[in-house]
């Protein structure tokens, strides 16, 4: 009886396996590199010949004294950055963002495609951007995800040819930081309904206190409302790499990240900086939320990206360096 009771058990597990195997999170990894990564009108020609949207926010009235390249949040597109690439570009600073694989109005959207996939494509943008602006400071400003993809690629093997970083409200919610339920629901999610979505409806979380810009989003056709389950434990997997990795980002690094932010809780952030170098920057907004640069407040975090790029040693006009 009891071997009878082993040899049934072991079926069981044999069977659980085959079935987490084959329902297992769905990458859409790059194809092989065919082309030199290149930029063709409004678009960012990746390695493998991907076509990543590219909006450009050109320098007005004056000659550029810097660079910045957006990388947008989780579920958004290029077009995150326009408030951004407005006001930088009266400053006198150019701006790019694309959207990343997956999302916007690239292919395969909805889908993850790996961290490598995100981190190299940055290394070759910077690469791309480097050569048609050689000469001036070249930062890398990150949100949310974005953040995260910019800490990981950072700290890797290829790191992109930056002067800095601009971390706002960055994704850094590792598993270490998740209470243990929240860790057994997206590991048994993703193995078992991977391709189930999830939309957020009925959640009581404020991205922003900007109630026009959220509607907005709301109809844009572009921006992400049902998200995969496998997705979000793919990105899951890049936050742990951020929030690990962290304290290797040794160069000129500014963090801004709103105290109302309801989407990445302070405890991660807080650990974060912990690890981190104590020559980082660090800007908190007694009134910010998670989408600080569109908030009804968004200007006082974007002066205080110019006046940082003027000036690491600088004091920044709004943002604290201690939470209230």
């Amino acid at each position: 009886m009891a071997r009878i009771r082993i040899l049934s058990i072991t079926g069981t597990l044999a069977v659980t396996l085959l079935v987490l195997y084959a329902c297992s999170p769905l990458v859409n990894y790059p194809k092989k590199k065919v082309v030199e990564p290149k930029i063709v009108k409004e678009n960012f020609v990746a390695n493998d010949g991907s076509m990543l949207p590219l909006r450009t926010w050109l320098s007005k009235d004056r000659p550029a004294k810097a660079v910045v390249v957006g990388l947008h949040g989780f579920n958004d597109y290029n077009n995150s950055f326009a408030s951004l690439g407005n006001y930088l570009s009266r400053q006198g600073i150019i701006c790019y963002a694309y959207d990343q694989r997956g999302f916007g109005g690239t292919s395969g959207r909805g889908l993850w495609s790996g961290t490598e996939a995100y981190t190299n494509d940055l290394s070759c943008f910077v690469k791309v951007i480097r050569k048609r602006h050689p000469g001036i400071p070249l930062y890398i400003l990150g949100e949310s995800m974005g953040g995260a993809v910019a800490i990981v690629a950072m700290t890797g093997n290829n790191p992109p040819n930056a002067d800095g970083v601009i971390l706002v409200a960055p994704a850094v919610w590792g598993r270490v930081t998740m209470p243990w339920y929240q860790r057994w629901l997206l590991a048994v999610t993703s193995h078992t309904l991977p391709w189930m979505k999830l939309t957020g409806k009925g959640m009581r979380v404020i991205p922003s206190d900007n109630i026009e810009m959220r509607k907005a989003l709301g109809r844009d056709p572009l921006v992400i409302k049902a998200t995969r389950i496998d997705a979000l434990y793919g990105l899951t997997d890049l936050m742990d790499q951020a929030l690990s990795r962290a304290e290797k980002l040794n160069l000129h690094t500014l963090v801004q990240y709103g105290e109302n932010d309801q989407i990445i809780p302070k405890k991660p952030v807080l650990l974060m900086l912990e690890k981190m170098p104590k020559a980082t920057r660090k800007a908190f907004y007694e009134h910010g939320y998670h989408m600080l640069l569109r908030d009804l407040q968004g200007e006082k975090p974007l002066a205080d990206i110019a006046a940082w790029i003027a000036d690491h040693n600088d004091p920044l006009p709004y943002g604290t360096d201690n939470w209230k």
